[in-house]
This record gives structure tokens, sequence and C-alpha cells, in this order.
């Protein structure tokens, strides 16, 4: 697994709130999504310190997070205690009671290997009830920092010390949810200030519903 726990807990003890307090764009689109089809309760792998699930839970979805750093679910406890976050990995959610309408992940399964990417996604369709929907953003190949660092595998690069990611095209995304009915694919261009460096990530985002 590239996304390690001493990582994240190394970055949120020593950054906080790494990326601020408002959510991220796509967290908008995703909810009118949701409301379109009657999405109650979401699932958000990766919640970290809950900019993401706060924006969610205020808007009246029941919301559960999975942080797999100590620090970030401590965090999320005082920044978004009306949701709930269990500290875990989410290669294996199976401590997560019941299932969801909806799955929400931010920029998560790019962080992942091959298989790992893979295992992931099998994990969210067993965590989605009947029909069951998911919202994914994923770094794209237009990424400033694609191909830029060690080579790990296909389109997979170690830009960032310890931390390789996965650049998705349009094919590739395709492929990765072919088990899914998807929905809606496209670009969302993601603004980002953290460490006094202002950027703009160029992300993927995918709407599915479970297969029947």
């Amino acid at each position: 697994m590239f996304s390690n726990k001493e990582f994240w807990e190394k970055r949120f003890r020593e950054e906080g709130k790494v990326w601020g307090e408002d959510p991220s764009k796509s967290v908008y689109q995703a909810s009118e999504f949701f409301r379109k089809h009657d999405v109650k309760s979401i699932l958000v792998p990766g919640s970290g310190y809950g900019r993401n699930t706060r924006l969610f839970s205020s808007s009246g979805f029941d919301v559960t997070g999975i942080e797999i750093s100590a620090t970030a679910c401590k965090l999320a406890q005082q920044f978004d205690p009306a949701s709930k976050v269990y500290e875990g990995s989410v290669l294996d959610m199976s401590f997560v009671p019941g299932t969801f309408d909806a799955i929400y992940s931010y920029n998560l399964l790019h962080l992942f290997s091959e298989n790992d990417r893979n295992l992931f996604i099998q994990e969210c369709i067993d965590k989605l009830g009947e029909p069951g929907f998911a919202f994914f953003t994923v770094f794209s190949e237009d990424e400033p920092t694609f191909g830029q660092g060690r080579w790990v595998e296909s389109n997979t690069y170690e830009s960032r010390p310890d931390r390789p990611t996965h650049y998705f095209t349009e094919d590739d995304l395709r492929e990765h949810f072919q088990d899914f009915e998807i929905i809606e694919t496209g670009i969302v261009q993601e603004p980002e200030d953290h460490g006094g460096q202002p950027h703009t990530h160029i992300l993927r985002y995918v709407f599915v519903k479970k297969a029947a």
C-alpha cells in the first residue's frame, strides 16, 4: 500500500488542518448528485479532519468517515462533531457497521498501487446498499506533477517522497469503474493553498451507480 499510516499521521500532527477549513469544490457537486438521487447516508473514506464531511452533515446527510490518522480523527471530532468517524484502513472497511446510500471519495484512490486501488473499489462496492451511488475524484494526467519523480508503475510516480501518485486518463478511470454503471465523468479544477504555495489541481471525477 502506498498510502501509509505513518505518512499521514506525521502530516496531520505537524500541519493540522492542512487544506484549511473550506470544503473542496467537488463536495458541492457531489451533494447535488446525491440529493437528486435521494441519498440519505454517506460514507467518506479518507475523511481527514472533516472539512468535506462537515458540509455534508450540515446539509442534512447522515455522514460516516473513515480515517487512518488518529490525529485527524481527533481534529474531525472537534471540527465536525455531527459526523461519525472510525479510525482504520479503507482497504478493509468491515469494521464499519452497515451499508450506505452513497460514497464520497476525495483524492484518495490515486494514492494506492494498482492492486490496492482494485481492492479499495471492491470494499466500496461491499459498503453500498441498493441502488448505491459513488462520487470519486482523482488526479488526472493533466496535473503539473505528472511524470515527475521516480517511476513506480504505469502512470504512477513518486512526485513527493514516500507518496507515489497514480494519474488517471479518462479511459483508465472508466476501466477502474467498469463494474459500476457510469453516470457521468468530467474534470474539476480544484484550487488549494497550503504551505503558502497556491496551486490548482486538475482532477477527474466519476459519478457511478452500483450495478444491479
